[in-house]
């Protein structure tokens, strides 16, 4: 089976012309259909996707990974290039009002920047579900990951606020997406928010596959301490994990150390990375 990826949106760019901006947004091809993982934060999906030989009213359904303002953000000009109606996977919570709290910054709004209504009305038609969906025969959405490590924890300043109360982000609406390319998954990330070794066990539990070819996407380990990026390295090796192409909120020390282990099987995954599997 044939998986093709192209990232039109990420914290950087590899080539010249393209804007990079904090965000992410995969291309996914895949049993003959194009997924869009996540929109980026603005303007920079969309401008990126031309200059990369994509046309965007080729996409046949985007997938949200979760509701931050940085994977959503692009939804509009996209939706505007596709000029048509698409189905968007998400979680019900991706409209949950989402922000970081923290004393020496206070309160930032950092959920979806737009109302429904206004996406609606440029052809989004929302498929809302707390479980996996099935985008193809070899590709499927993660849903809730249950978080089953010791060393993996939610980020303590994410809040949901209802009414005039906050309360802290169990990020449920965190979702990856798998591909079964028949030699091994592959796993797309928005930005594992409930950890990455989480993802890719629930991954494995999901599809009944255990090789693990590719990691792909943000891992979410900035501000991360020294022992939980050596341990995800750690569990990353025991999972036989052969490629790892890490974007946006993986954070550069993790980076480092992700590229010092896994040597040739690392790279960074930037705005106009392509991907092509047998």
């Amino acid at each position: 089976m044939k998986l093709s990826t192209i990232t039109l949106s990420e914290n950087t760019a590899a080539g010249p012309g393209l804007l990079a901006e904090w965000g992410l947004s995969i291309l996914v091809e895949a049993d003959g259909v194009t997924t869009l993982l996540d929109t980026g934060q603005s303007i920079s999906a969309s401008h990126n996707a031309p200059l990369l030989g994509v046309d965007l009213r080729h996409v046949d359904r985007i997938v949200l990974s979760h509701g931050h303002f940085d994977h959503t953000g692009g939804l509009r000009e996209v939706l505007r290039q596709m000029r048509k109606e698409v189905e968007i996977v998400a979680h019900p919570d991706v409209w949950a009002a989402k922000y970081r709290r923290r004393r020496d910054q206070g309160d930032r709004y950092i959920g979806f920047p737009f109302q429904r209504e206004e996406v609606e009305s440029l052809g989004a038609r929302f498929n809302l579900t707390t479980g996996p969906v099935r985008i193809s025969d070899n590709m499927i959405t993660t849903g809730e990951v249950p978080m089953v490590t010791d060393f993996e924890q939610l980020d303590p300043n994410q809040f949901v606020k209802e009414g005039a109360d906050f309360k802290p982000d169990d990020l449920l609406d965190d979702r990856a997406l798998i591909v079964d390319t028949g030699q091994g998954l592959v796993v797309i990330l928005g930005c594992a928010h409930r950890g990455v070794i989480n993802t890719l066990h629930y991954a494995q539990q999901l599809t009944g596959t255990e090789q693990i070819r590719m990691v792909l996407g943000g891992c979410h380990l900035i501000g991360a301490g020294e022992e939980r990026i050596w341990r995800t390295v750690a569990a990353l090796k025991e999972l036989g994990v052969e490629r790892i192409g890490v974007s946006h909120c993986t954070g550069l020390p993790a980076a480092v150390v992700m590229a010092q282990e896994f040597g040739d099987s690392f790279f960074f995954n930037n705005a106009g990375t392509r991907i092509d599997l047998p």
